[in-house]
C-alpha cells in the first residue's frame, strides 16, 4: 500500500486539476461573454476558440506558477494541509459562485485561502507579506486599469470610426473578435491557468524534498494544468457568461472589441511580471467603463453592484474556509 504522504500528493494532484476544472467554470465567462452578448461569435465557436487558447496559455511561461507555488507562504508554512485547505476554499466558493452566475476572482479566492490556511498552522509568520502586498495591490489596480482602459479603447474608436457606418462597423469588428477572444482567452490561460501548475509542484516539491524542481517542472504537470482549465472553459459556465455578457451593459461587436483587447493587454501585462491578477476584475470593469462612454445610465448598476459585492465577499469567505479547513485537518493528521 502506498505511504500516506503518497496518498497526500495523490489527492492534492486531484484537488489541484479540480481547481482548474472550477477556474475555467467561472473564468470562462472572461473570455468570452463579450463576444456571446455582442452575438458576434456563437457560442460553440467562442466556447471551442476559448478552451484552445486558455490550454495554449496555460502551457505558455511559469511566472505566475512561481508566484503561486513559492512566493505566498514562507517554506515552513508550505505544507501538504495547508495547500489541501487552499484547494478546498476555492473549489467550494467558487462552484457557488458559478451556481449564482457570480463571476469573482479565483486568484483571489486561492492565494487568501492559501495565507489564511498558512496563520491557522504557522501563525501571521506564514506569509511573505512583501510578495502578498504585491498581489492585493492588482485587487485595486486591475479593475481600475480595466475600466479606464475599456473606456479609452472604446472613445478611440468611436472617433476613428464616427463617419463609417453602423453595419459596416458590426462586420469589421464581428470578424476581428476572432482574434480579441483568443488573445483574451490566451492571457487568462498564461495567467489563471498557471495556477494549478504552481499548486502540483509545490506538492511535488514537498513529497520529493527537492526545491530544483522549480526550475525544471515536469511536463506532464504543465499539460495536465492546462488541460482541466480549459476542459472547465469548455464545459462553460453559462450563468456567468449571461451575466457579463447580457445583463451588465448592451454590447455591440466594437464594444466587445473594446473590452476583450483592454482587459487582454492589463492581463498578459500582469503574466508576464509574474503577478496573479483577477481576469474577472479586468473583464467585468472593462465591460462597465465601455457602457460608460454611451451614459452612466447604460451599465446597470445593480448588476454591477452584486459582482463587486462578489469580489468583497471572496476575501472573508476564502479567508474563513481556508482556515477552517486548515484547522480541521490538523486536528485529523
Amino acid at each position: 500500500m502506498p505511504e500516506p504522504s503518497l496518498w497526500l500528493l495523490l489527492l492534492i494532484i486531484t484537488f489541484a486539476i479540480g481547481f482548474g476544472v472550477v477556474n475555467g467554470f467561472n473564468d470562462a465567462a472572461n473570455a468570452i461573454a463579450a463576444s456571446i452578448g455582442s452575438r458576434a461569435l456563437s457560442p460553440r465557436d467562442a466556447i471551442i476558440l476559448a478552451a484552445f487558447c486558455n490550454l495554449a496559455g496555460a502551457a505558455t511561461g511559469l511566472a505566475v506558477a512561481r508566484t503561486i507555488g513559492k512566493g505566498i507562504l514562507v517554506p515552513d508554512a508550505i505544507s501538504y494541509l495547508t495547500v489541501i485547505a487552499g484547494l478546498a476554499a476555492v473549489i467550494v466558493w467558487g462552484t457557488i459562485a458559478t451556481y449564482w452566475g457570480l463571476p469573482i476572482s479565483i486568484t483571489h479566492s486561492f492565494v487568501t485561502g492559501l495565507a489564511a490556511a498558512g496563520v491557522a498552522v504557522v501563525g501571521s509568520d506564514a506569509i511573505q507579506w512583501g510578495v502578498l502586498q504585491r498581489v492585493l495591490s492588482a485587487v485595486v489596480a486591475a479593475p481600475v486599469l480595466g475600466f479606464a482602459g475599456g473606456f479609452a479603447v472604446m472613445v478611440i474608436l468611436l472617433w476613428v470610426f464616427r463617419r463609417s457606418a453602423p453595419a459596416k462597423m458590426r462586420v469589421i469588428f464581428s470578424r476581428l473578435q476572432w482574434l480579441t477572444t483568443a488573445f483574451l482567452a490566451y492571457s487568462h490561460g498564461k495567467n489563471d491557468g498557471q495556477m494549478p501548475i504552481g499548486v502540483i509542484t509545490m506538492a511535488l516539491v514537498i513529497y520529493y524534498n527537492q526545491p530544483g524542481l522549480w526550475d525544471n517542472i515536469p511536463w506532464w504537470v504543465i499539460g495536465i494544468s492546462a488541460f482541466a482549465i480549459s476542459s472547465g472553459t469548455a464545459i462553460g459556465g453559462w450563468r456567468v457568461i449571461r451575466t457579463l455578457g447580457m445583463r451588465v451593459t448592451a454590447l455591440q461587436p466594437v464594444h466587445a472589441f473594446a473590452a476583450n483587447f483592454s482587459a487582454a493587454a492589463v492581463i498578459e501585462s500582469a503574466s508576464l511580471l509574474g503577478i496573479p491578477v483577477s481576469t474577472t476584475h479586468c473583464v467585468s470593469s472593462a465591460i462597465m467603463g465601455i457602457g460608460a462612454t454611451k451614459r452612466l445610465s447604460a451599465v446597470r448598476w445593480g448588476v454591477a453592484g452584486n459582482i463587486v459585492a462578489a469580489w468583497i465577499l471572496t476575501f472573508p469567505i476564502c479567508g474563513g474556509l481556508g482556515y477552517l479547513f486548515a484547522w480541521l485537518l490538523g486536528m485529523i493528521f
